[in-house]
């Protein structure tokens, strides 16, 4: 996806018959005080906006969003479960810097010593310690984020290496 976008999280459920969508994020403040927000999904490959009619918080890690032009179940459907990306110069300075670490999902993940551990799925933000997801042959490895242990980053390739700890991915 675009290096202007930011991903924020993932439409999960349909909420009511009006095309509403429950959107899961870590950043539920995201559209506060944005005077005409709006998002971008990835359809066909191809990054489009859909402006922002109405939204609510859900809980603490979920708002409820209403789209322009989606008005049904049907076109809401269309959007499950895909990512949902905000612009990078929308988002507040303290917000950019907490969703940098998600423009790695879909990076390829590799250690300086094991190699090629898998593909980034997904950046956990909701606790204490940020983990990657990582997809190893079907298994879900689980990887701290951390700065201090990147060693190189090709955004061009999208590969992201690390100098992991010895053992650790034995432990997953």
């Amino acid at each position: 996806m675009n290096e202007e976008l930011c991903p924020i999280g993932r439409f999960t459920k349909l909420h009511g018959i009006k095309g509403e969508l429950s959107l899961t994020t870590t950043m539920p403040d995201v559209f506060d005080g944005v005077k005409e927000p709006y998002i971008v999904c990835e359809m066909d490959s191809i990054p489009v906006p859909f402006y922002i009619e109405s939204f609510r918080p859900k809980g603490q890690a979920a708002l409820l969003v209403k789209l322009e032009r989606i008005d049904d179940m049907v076109s809401a459907g269309r959007l499950l479960h895909h990512t949902v990306y905000v612009p990078l110069k929308a988002l507040k300075s303290q917000q950019a810097k907490e969703t940098e670490w998600q423009r790695y999902e879909g990076y390829t993940l590799e250690d300086e010593k094991s190699g090629v551990l898998g593909h980034i799925t997904f950046v956990d933000e909701t606790t204490i310690n940020r983990l990657f997801h990582v997809n190893c042959h079907g298994r879900e490895l689980l990887v701290p984020a951390a700065g201090e242990l990147i060693r190189s980053v090709n955004r061009r390739t999208k590969k992201l290496t690390l100098s992991l700890p010895d053992g650790l991915i034995e432990l997953s």
